[in-house]
């Protein structure tokens, strides 16, 4: 099958802050987020990501690599490290055998302020952008989401020395920078954005059941200045994961992206008891023939929606 990659290959920001290809053609993205990498490592297969493509219609996948919770990349092991690395570098491989772009996210949520572990991700990128300089449907997510004792000039100064870390090995592919506030403030982002590249995104995360007409404000004000916005995670319950599935909440969000070629990634793929999940906690499978049962009621939305983009 002819895939999304297939059609318009390697993308960069333009200049009107939406991601194109190289003739200039505006392309949004649509898929799903995994959960963290080391609790949920055996969604990671190809059977798997093939299921996704062909009956889902992803055509992206973000691989969520926590930093700093159990079994996190800083915090664990050179072991540790290594596993995680390899399961990186699963997701990166059969995505690409599959048409799929991918998303390496450098997962910071308990530890807050990317600044903490830079040194770390600074080695870390060094190394995911040695390797994939070559793969044109890698993306780079530096920092997922920001949030207490985090300003904007800890982003922007942890971004600096990120950036052309990446940049000395894969000169063209696109970086995403989270904002503060859980990913929320694109506006601190508007008013003092990174200059040390252009070919950047800046993140916005929601959650429909939490997050409403404030927050589309502010993307909405970020669009009108025409500042580059990747949502590469959002939900339809609460932001902690948990309450009840919004969907018309989230349909106004859907539209707006929609009409603003705004690309957007579901959390997230696992079994975990919580509303977010895409699978419901008995069902122990890993490589698709998913039944509605097997589904979470987001999940099962979700599905119907990226229908819409066969």
């Amino acid at each position: 099958m002819k895939t999304k990659y297939d059609k318009y290959g390697a993308l960069h920001v333009d200049r009107n802050g939406k991601l194109a290809d190289h003739n200039g053609t505006v392309v949004a993205l649509h898929g799903y987020s995994t959960h963290n990498l080391s609790w949920y490592p055996d969604y990671v297969n190809r059977e798997f990501l093939e299921y996704m493509r062909d009956k889902w219609h992803i055509d992206c996948i973000r691989l969520a690599m926590y930093t700093d919770e159990e079994d996190g990349y800083c915090v664990g092991d050179d072991a540790n490290r290594q596993k995680l690395k390899e399961v990186v570098d699963r997701g990166v491989r059969f995505a690409t055998e599959l048409g799929l772009y991918v998303i390496i996210d450098w997962h910071i949520l308990q530890d807050s302020n990317p600044l903490m572990y830079k040194d770390m991700a600074l080695d870390f990128f060094r190394e995911m952008s040695s390797k994939y300089a070559a793969y044109g449907n890698v993306f780079y997510e530096i920092c997922n989401e920001p949030n207490v004792n985090c300003t904007w000039a800890d982003i922007k100064a942890y971004a600096e020395e990120v950036i052309p870390v990446i940049r000395s090995n894969d000169k063209y592919a696109v970086i995403f920078v989270g904002t503060p506030k859980w990913s929320q403030r694109l506006d601190e982002a508007c008013a003092d954005p990174v200059t040390v590249d252009d070919n950047l995104m800046y993140v916005l995360h929601f959650y429909a059941d939490t997050h409403r007409d404030e927050l589309r404000q502010v993307y909405r004000d970020a669009i009108a200045k025409k500042l580059p916005v990747f949502v590469t995670e959002f939900g339809t319950c609460r932001a902690d994961g948990a309450g009840d599935h919004n969907a018309s909440e989230t349909e106004e969000w859907l539209k707006l992206l929609d009409e603003n070629d705004t690309g957007y990634m579901m959390w997230n793929i696992s079994n975990r008891d919580e509303t977010s999940a895409s699978f419901v906690p008995d069902c122990d499978k890993y490589t698709g023939g998913y039944e509605l049962s097997d589904l979470r009621e987001p999940a099962a939305w979700y599905k119907t929606v990226l229908a819409r983009f066969m």
